[in-house]
């Protein structure tokens, strides 16, 4: 009879173009050595990414040409000089540069959260802010802007330590009561725990700016999102985050596959889930806290990259996350850049960009996935 059961979850795997099994991982959960990315797709990936990142680090208020940008980045990496002939370095290696790259990492970073949301929930509505945490973490991040909370020997630490602690701690609280009000941390209590979080996270935020009139300017264009005057250390302290937490999320995508047949097949497959939902909602956590410290709230990256990326790789996290990272990065690259060059020499919030795109992007997608679904 089990066995009965156990071929049908995988048959149900197979028809979800999750897994197509050859052999028994442990644990007991079907793997296949040929479902992940091959090396022509990371170069494609990889070379988009590349592009995008050239082109966002040279246009400007002041336009770069493409090969002084290369020659520039190239001699900067190995220490030779810039010619002369370069008028620009410094608006490169000074401004730009650090911008650009704490752009990729925080869309990297966002859309990988977004892609595991979405599995492990199984809800496309699904990613980092459905949980709260995105909301904890800026009304921590707020308190420190409002009331000065800073560290002596790195001025955005205190921001970036009190938006981690709010995440964990909004975290600590929405599975608390999820499992109080259920004792199983069904989706659905998740879920609606997060969103009554959020409403209750935004009335606190009002109150602080309430209480902080000389910092509402601040506090309202961070919230808005914005990356610019960002710094090596900035980019240091994401690609650390984004090492750690990231590749324990990466780590698991087998595990997200199970979930799309259900918690309850997941868990006679051998998924331990409330293990994998704790793992991957702690790694969530801490990298919307890190993302949300550095850059302020940027919404629909989660959102909406991860289902442009499902229409490529299809549904098989083990191609998906890896994709997810590549293609947030090119879409918050290309947002920050629209909100530069816009209305130059004004400069938008790139959560203003991100939300405009995103909710067009976000209703077609959802407009052609119910056409599809009635078809």
């Amino acid at each position: 009879m089990k066995a009965h059961k156990f071929m049908r979850i995988v048959q149900d795997l197979n028809q979800k173009g999750c897994c197509h099994p050859q052999t028994l991982g442990s644990g007991g959960i079907v793997i296949n050595k040929q479902e992940g990315f091959r090396i022509y797709e990371y170069v494609l990936f990889a070379g988009a990414t590349f592009l995008a990142f050239v082109l966002c680090v040279s246009v400007g208020s002041v336009s770069v040409p493409l090969k002084d940008t290369m020659t520039i980045i190239w001699n900067s990496v190995w220490g030779i000089p810039v010619p002369e002939t370069i008028e620009t370095p410094s608006i490169i290696l000074s401004v730009r540069l650090p911008r650009v790259i704490c752009v990729a990492l925080t869309g990297a970073s966002l859309s990988l959260c977004g892609g595991a949301m979405q599995g492990l929930l199984r809800n496309p509505l699904a990613d980092g802010s459905t949980l709260g945490v995105s909301s904890g973490a800026a009304l921590g991040a707020v308190i420190a802007i409002a009331f000065g909370i800073t560290m002596p020997s790195l001025p955005f630490a205190g921001t970036m330590i009190m938006a981690i602690v709010f995440a964990f701690i909004s975290l600590i609280v929405i599975l608390t009561l999820a499992y109080k009000m259920d004792f199983s941390l069904s989706t659905n209590t998740i879920i609606l725990i997060g969103v009554i979080y959020s409403m209750f996270v935004s009335s606190v935020l009002s109150l602080i700016i309430t209480f902080a009139p000389d910092r509402v300017k601040h506090i309202t264009f961070w919230t808005m999102g914005s990356l610019s005057g960002s710094s090596f250390d900035n980019a240091l302290v994401l690609l650390a985050a984004l090492a750690i937490f990231g590749g324990v999320i990466v780590l698991h995508a087998r595990e997200l596959n199970a979930f799309a047949i259900g918690e309850e097949n997941a868990r006679n497959i051998g998924v331990n889930v409330k293990r994998v939902k704790i793992f991957i909602m702690i790694s969530v956590s801490g990298l919307i806290g890190v993302c949300v410290s550095i850059g302020g709230t940027i919404g629909f990256i989660g959102l909406v990259t991860p289902h442009i990326v499902r229409m490529i790789t299809g549904p098989n996290h083990k191609r998906l996350l890896p994709a997810s990272l590549l293609g947030g990065a090119t879409f918050l690259m290309l947002a920050d850049l629209i909100a530069r060059i816009l209305f130059n020499p004004l400069e938008l919030p790139i959560g203003v960009v991100t939300s405009f795109i995103g909710a067009i992007l976000f209703v077609y997608i959802f407009y052609t996935s119910r056409r599809k679904a009635h078809a």
